[in-house]
């Protein structure tokens, strides 16, 4: 983040898109260059280098178990500062993005479902209930004053409690062979947080060592490593600590190194798909991809959109200052956005190459059109006030 931590008072949610959005530029450059590399005469390098073996993990799996742990601490960071200090905080105000979120993962997931119907594939139901925040918000940087800032506020919060679903699904539903032992250990290193948090332990490098002590037991549990980060980031007191904004402290430090590094690096890992041999043709007549691409489509922007409008006529919650109803469809459609999570969970969902390609490019084609379609629904919106 780019404010500063003490001294002047930076609002949190403006720090926080500022980065979003030049992350979601790099973000974008990355998975640019991730297709172009595995479709380059270097292809074979692109695939080799990522199944390059450091210490017991290759370098694919150091990134998406490693350093995507700390990517989801940070998400951990935001949901408790939304639940403690930001719109989550107030049941009415939250009442109406959780709404349309839970509708948002809801309606994609039976859209895949009822198209795959069981067969191949249907291990990736979650792929489309993800919602990619840097790249959604950066799709409204782009857009610049055509949509005011209580549209990104919307957004924002929607994509929280989304973050918070995904979550939950790729620690229930797609954790491995549990195992009791290390499961118990990962209980223990949670208490040991809590109780060095109740004697007053200020220190983040002894939280940093427990930390990644935590991490280890998880992921040998059979959870997903992830799931450590964000219990970290929830365990994360949201009040000042002897004198010191620790939450904001942690996000001013290591946001800006998940956006502009971390979430990059998985991008370039992750997005990159030959679309030679015959892939690409493959992948558009396979029913997992246009699958992955409804739900993202139709599931996200009339699942977001037909909760928010039906929660407003039945007066639950009031959507921020600044925002007309006219403008929620085209949040919708941006809440399509799924790609981070989305490829993150298809890496968790599939082994078959072949799969993890229709996926991918099911994501891709999905996440294109709803930024495409968002912005030109905000657009006509802003056009029809101004006439």
């Amino acid at each position: 983040m780019k404010g500063r931590v003490r001294g002047a008072v930076v609002d949190p949610v403006t720090d926080f898109l500022q980065d979003e959005t030049a992350g979601g530029l790099v973000l974008l450059v990355a998975t640019i260059a991730a297709v172009v590399w595995a479709n380059s005469p270097a292809g074979d390098g692109y695939e080799a280098l990522w199944q390059t073996k450091v210490v017991w993990l290759d370098l694919e799996h150091w990134i998406n178990d490693g350093l995507m742990a700390l990517f989801f601490f940070i998400v951990g960071l935001e949901i408790k500062r939304e639940l403690v200090t930001g719109e989550l905080n107030d049941p009415r105000a939250a009442a109406l993005p959780a709404l349309a979120a839970v509708a948002g993962v809801a309606l994609p997931v039976a859209i895949f479902a009822l198209l795959v119907a069981g067969g191949e594939g249907a291990s990736g139901w979650a792929i489309p209930a993800a919602t990619d925040i840097a790249f959604a918000v950066g799709v409204l940087a782009l857009l610049g004053d055509r949509v005011s800032s209580g549209v990104r506020l919307l957004l924002l919060t929607i994509a929280i409690v989304d973050d918070i679903i995904a979550i939950t699904i790729i620690a229930v539903f797609y954790a491995g062979d549990l195992s009791p032992a290390w499961l118990a250990a990962a209980a223990a290193l949670v208490a040991v947080i809590v109780v060095l948090q109740r004697a007053g332990v200020a220190r983040i490098a002894v939280y940093a060592a427990v930390g990644v002590a935590l991490w280890f037991a998880v992921h040998e549990s059979g959870v997903h490593a992830t799931v450590a980060g964000v219990i970290l980031g929830l365990l994360t007191p949201a009040r000042a600590v002897q004198g010191r904004d620790v939450l904001r402290l942690l996000e001013h430090r290591l946001h800006p190194v998940s956006a502009f590094a971390i979430v990059p690096l998985f991008a370039l890992a992750n997005a990159g798909v030959d679309f030679g041999g015959g892939v690409l043709g493959d992948a558009l007549g396979s029913t997992l991809t246009w699958a992955v691409v409804a739900g993202l489509v139709v599931g996200k922007l009339c699942g977001v959109t037909g909760a928010t409008l039906l929660a407003l006529r039945a007066g639950v919650g009031t959507l921020p200052e600044g925002v007309s109803r006219a403008q929620v469809p085209g949040v919708g459609a941006l809440a399509g956005i799924g790609f981070t999570v989305s490829l993150f969970i298809a890496s968790l969902a599939f082994e078959d190459e072949a799969l993890v390609d229709a996926a991918k490019v099911g994501i891709f084609v999905g996440s294109l059109v709803s930024g495409a379609l968002g912005a030109a629904l905000l657009v006509a919106v802003r056009r029809r006030a101004t006439a």
